[in-house]
């Protein structure tokens, strides 16, 4: 979220920088609406000051015995008790259009990177390891795991609807071995602290790290039956007080204090465990991971991925979240990359890594290095990880400052976040490299102290019943 002081300084960088996003010119849009708060601010402020002065001089006036202008004053002061309620209103309005149009808008990306139009203009920063030959056609991830009898779409389809999976027996705990092999990485290796995070959140969560309002369409909201009757009660309320104009937003209101909202990744919560906070310098850098369930609502994806686990509305993935200073951020930046690759080479999966030019970016931000697993099955490189710089543009939302060494004064932190990566895909990676011609899947050895003695996965043999 911007600064609408920086935008006034700096209308034309701010201008350019949405260029580069392939976005419209909006700071003379922007500083109209700064332009209408702060006259709505002067008025209020104003008229508050003229009654605050208008009262003093009635004082004075009554002893003077100067009955003619205390009236007069009087009703000066009466008149202006009248209208402030409605010019407080103008400001509160004025104020939140401002901060509506603030919070739609993108992050500006960082001059290094590249420019272009969509995910085609991305540039390969490297690639490592060798593509597995096979003597046979590989057959893709849910190929192999329906074979198998251990990946089962149809009954998750029973349970949930589309895009919901089973995956049972070997596979479900191979699945579990990927998670717990990366937290132990990134935490024993790599120096991240482990967290176990709350998966409901709410909506001052969600705006703090931009999934709320821009991508509203894509999260899963929860609510329970006591709390829609809450707010139907809270409305009726305001009904039978008689402030029938207000009974819309007063239940919206309602609505929105007891809501939560399933995570779409543990970017939200970890990163928003420093909100509204104040940090210590010497704390920084401040480095989280968990492994969750996040869940996305995929809206706009009709028709893509429909099968298999590359896009589902219920996930598994390891995230990594840094808190810096503005000086830490880059470095943290590329060290948080070699985290996030560290996976995929202990799992001996060839990748490349791009960067993502200035139309494929994501809304919060400045910088992302995309990690791409090759699929065998699927003969391509698939995204498996984001690894994201936000600058200040999300402590600014969530108001998460640090005070340097010495200093008065506070400032933002910066943000990082990256996935660590996403549990499926790794598995789906698993699956479609570590393939035998039977169908088979040989575990990774990175994977082996987390199996139980299993070194690879086959169809389990049937169950006979017993005899007795």
């Amino acid at each position: 979220m911007y600064d609408i002081k920086w935008i006034r300084d700096n209308p034309e960088l701010f201008d350019q920088g949405r260029k580069r996003r392939g976005l419209a010119p909006l700071a003379a849009q922007l500083l109209e609406l700064d332009d209408i708060r702060r006259a709505a601010i002067g008025k209020s402020q104003s008229a508050q000051e003229r009654r605050n002065a208008a009262s003093k001089e009635i004082g004075r006036a009554m002893a003077a015995k100067d009955q003619a202008t205390a009236e007069s004053l009087m009703a000066e002061v009466a008149a202006l008790k009248r209208d402030l309620p409605e010019l407080e209103a103008a400001e509160r309005a004025a104020g939140a259009a401002l901060d509506k149009a603030l919070s739609e808008i993108p992050n500006l990306p960082l001059e290094e990177v590249p420019f272009g139009r969509d995910e085609n203009d991305n540039r390969e920063h490297h690639v490592f390891g060798e593509m597995p030959r096979f003597s046979f056609d590989p057959a893709e991830h849910y190929e192999l795991g329906e074979a198998l009898g251990l990946m089962d779409f149809e009954t998750a389809a029973k349970l949930s609807g589309a895009r919901f999976v089973v995956n049972k027996g070997p596979l479900a705990r191979l699945e579990r071995a990927l998670a717990a092999f990366m937290l132990d990485l990134h935490t024993g290796e790599h120096g991240y602290t482990e967290v176990n995070p709350p998966i409901l959140v709410r909506d001052e969560a969600m705006f703090g790290t931009a999934q709320l309002p821009k991508f509203l369409d894509d999260q899963f909201l929860v609510t329970t039956q006591g709390e829609l009757e809450e707010a139907q009660k809270t409305a009726f309320d305001e009904s039978a007080k008689g402030e029938t104009q207000n009974i819309a937003l007063r239940a919206t209101e309602a609505m929105r204090d007891l809501r939560r909202w399933l995570i779409p990744t543990a970017e939200v919560p970890l990163t928003n465990l420093v909100r509204e906070s104040i940090l210590d310098e010497k704390l920084l850098p401040l480095r989280f991971t968990a492994s969750t369930p996040c869940f996305r609502a995929e809206a706009g994806s009709a028709g893509r991925d429909t099968r298999g686990m590359i896009r589902q509305h219920q996930f598994t993935k390891v995230e990594l979240v840094s808190i810096t200073t503005p000086e830490q951020a880059l470095a943290e930046h590329e060290r948080m990359l070699g985290c996030a690759e560290e996976v995929l080479k202990r799992l001996k999966v060839p990748y490349r890594v791009v960067t993502l030019c200035t139309g494929d970016m994501g809304f919060a931000s400045q910088k992302t290095y995309d990690i791409e697993v090759w699929l065998p099955g699927q003969d391509r490189y698939r995204e498996i990880s984001s690894v994201s710089v936000c600058g200040d543009f999300q402590a600014r939302r969530m108001n998460a400052r640090y005070r340097p060494d010495g200093a008065k004064n506070t400032r933002f932190v910066h943000t990082l976040n990256g996935s660590g990566v996403a549990v499926g895909r790794a598995l789906v990676a698993v699956l479609e490299n570590y393939q035998t011609e039977d169908g088979s899947i040989v575990v990774p050895d990175a994977l082996a102290p987390y199996m139980g003695g299993i070194t690879r996965i086959e169809k389990p043999a049937l169950q006979r019943p017993n005899a007795d």
